[in-house]
């Protein structure tokens, strides 16, 4: 895709005119309309002030620098590699201290990363394929041989679900959460609850063996990344939103857990 298509794309897909991104970009909307038509090259600051000024994901920073004839900044490193070590350290601390509540870490796409040993809570009773690397968090929230069967409210957690998704998508359109869209949409039907007031957050109500628990869930990201790997991480905490699923939890830590803890 070349640079002025690029540009045009992203702009319009975040809803700002050309004389919005250029106030935000320090430019003129003459020069702006200049690049999307071609007429004007920009210089590699310009594309990396504009890539900042749409709050582009940094895979997508890297993107327009390319499709402008730059090199990528941000540098895409496994996590395995040594350099990522503390970043590994950081999560296996933070994990680690959300003991005895559940929780994971995800890539962009929903892809499971690793879990705390609580994770299990969740995965307890779920078709085996759906525990096969990759694990997509995602998909084992809705789909019909996942968590679903075990969710008692689970028109508002589907629409919960499915919103994020939405979301993920609008800040970063990708291929693949546009089918994960599709094929988690094919799984509720219309089994979503309206968007009305639902409290100040949306639970999870979910059924165990040991009792039933009500968890809410928060989200963490590396806000600072440079990289672009780190950056596209999430951890997700489930936190009991009573007394009695507190308990129910710190009761389990103590027991062997069923779940899934990728590498």
């Amino acid at each position: 895709m070349s640079f002025p298509q690029a540009l045009r794309e992203r702009r319009r897909h975040r809803r700002l005119s050309q004389l919005e991104l250029a106030v935000r970009a320090g430019t003129t909307q003459r020069h702006l309309s200049f690049l999307e038509s071609g007429r004007s090259e920009p210089g590699r600051a310009m594309v990396v002030r504009l890539a900042e000024s749409l709050e582009l994901p940094l895979r997508e920073r890297n993107d327009l620098l390319t499709a402008a004839g730059y090199a990528p900044v941000y540098p895409r490193t496994s996590l395995d590699d040594p350099a990522l070590a503390p970043v590994r350290t950081a999560i296996e601390h933070v994990l680690a201290a959300h003991m005895p509540y559940p929780a994971l870490v995800v890539d962009r796409h929903g892809d499971l990363v690793t879990a705390n040993a609580a994770f299990g809570v969740l995965t307890e009773g779920m078709a085996p394929e759906l525990l096969e690397p990759p694990v997509n968090a995602y998909r084992i929230a809705l789909h019909p041989d996942g968590l679903a069967p075990r969710v008692a409210n689970f028109a508002d957690w589907a629409r919960h679900v499915l919103d994020g998704l939405r979301n993920a998508y609008d800040r970063d359109p990708d291929d693949r959460l546009a089918a994960l869209h599709a094929e988690l949409t094919g799984y509720v039907g219309t089994r979503t609850g309206p968007a009305g007031a639902l409290g100040f957050a949306v639970p999870l109500e979910l059924r165990t063996p040991d009792g039933d628990l009500r968890l809410m869930t928060t989200m963490t990201t590396f806000a600072t990344a440079t990289d672009v790997t780190v950056a596209e991480l999430r951890l997700e905490a489930f936190l009991p939103a009573d007394e009695a699923s507190a308990a129910l939890l710190a009761k389990r830590a103590a027991r062997p857990s069923a779940g899934v803890r990728a590498p």
